[in-house]
């Protein structure tokens, strides 16, 4: 919104129409371009645009050219997309700027942690890109914000904005976001330092020993409530980044025990039901008549395991 206000207020700005996105809370593309007082042109089709598409669209009321990463979903199958190098041509030939929002902003290469590869806000500006935001928090790591890089005279007319300082991060914000800034200053421990890579590249035989442990613990408190048992699933890497791809993970799978005229259906949602209700809740998914708890992410064993206490009741 920042970016748009400043940059091209009361002027056009062509978008692909695959590029509309709509992330969490029903925040749409389209609606925030109409807050930051710029009209978008829509360019292409859904699944094929063109540079010739933005080429046309370009007219003396055009303010910049943008690009939309698209974090939360994949478009397959007969497509075409206009690459970053190419689009920032052509708004260099016009005497505009090219913005690129680029969403889960990870600042490392990630297929060194055993994930697929995500464009760096490095790599877009290599690219040709005058401004990149992307999130502080998704595969950065840090805090939940929005960052904005780029060329110094265009980020100086965003701070000149008065709508910068109604929208600018706190300093908590601020010193969480230094804090794990800093840790990407040594690259080769980020595995070890930032919480959120760490989960994300745990290996799966790590993951199964723990499982194995965690049931163990689990069964006597769940006897009465759930069969357990240790299988392999597939973890989502999240919607707002590679929302395509998954990990190799292992699951403690429970099965509730039936009693009376009760329905596997019901007994699973009072099961998980339950869960969600503990101190620290436990969000499982249902699948194949189980409940799976996804043990991926599970840093504090001890506690974990002593909230159930009396669960299975």
């Amino acid at each position: 919104m920042l970016l748009l206000n400043s940059l091209a207020n009361r002027r056009e700005v062509p978008v692909s129409r695959g590029e509309l996105v709509e992330i969490g809370g029903a925040f749409r593309i389209p609606d925030i371009m109409a807050r930051s007082g710029v009209k978008l042109v829509e360019v292409g089709t859904t699944n094929r645009t063109h540079l010739k598409d933005y080429a046309e669209a370009v007219t003396p009321r055009t303010g910049l050219l943008m690009k939309v990463h698209t974090s939360n979903y994949e478009i397959q199958g007969f497509t075409a997309e206009v690459s970053e190098k190419a689009l920032a041509a052509l708004a260099h030939e016009n005497d505009l700027p090219m913005a690129v929002d680029l969403g889960s902003g990870a600042l490392t290469d990630m297929t060194k942690f055993g994930l697929p590869h995500e464009t760096t806000p490095m790599e877009t500006l290599t690219n040709g890109a005058d401004l990149v935001s992307f999130s502080g928090d998704k595969l950065l790591g840090g805090p939940q914000a929005g960052l904005i890089v780029g060329k110094a005279e265009l980020i100086k007319r965003l701070k000149r904005n008065p709508l910068k300082r109604a929208i600018r991060c706190d300093k908590m914000t601020l010193a969480a976001l230094d804090t794990v800034l800093t840790l990407y200053e040594n690259p080769e421990r980020l595995a070890e330092n930032v919480p959120s890579i760490r989960l994300l590249s745990r290996k799966q035989d790590d993951i199964r020993v723990q499982a194995q442990r965690v049931s163990d613990a689990l069964r006597p408190k769940l006897r009465v409530r759930a069969n357990l048992d240790v299988v392999d699933c597939k973890s989502q890497i999240g919607s707002g980044a590679l929302p395509i791809d998954s990990l190799p993970s292992v699951a403690i799978a429970l099965t509730p025990i039936l009693s009376g005229r009760r329905s596997i259906g019901g007994a699973l949602k009072r099961l998980a039901a339950d869960l969600r209700r503990l101190p620290v809740p436990v969000i499982g998914r249902i699948e194949d008549d189980r409940l799976l708890l996804d043990l991926r992410c599970l840093d504090d064993e001890t506690g974990f395991i002593a909230q159930f206490e009396g669960i299975g009741e």
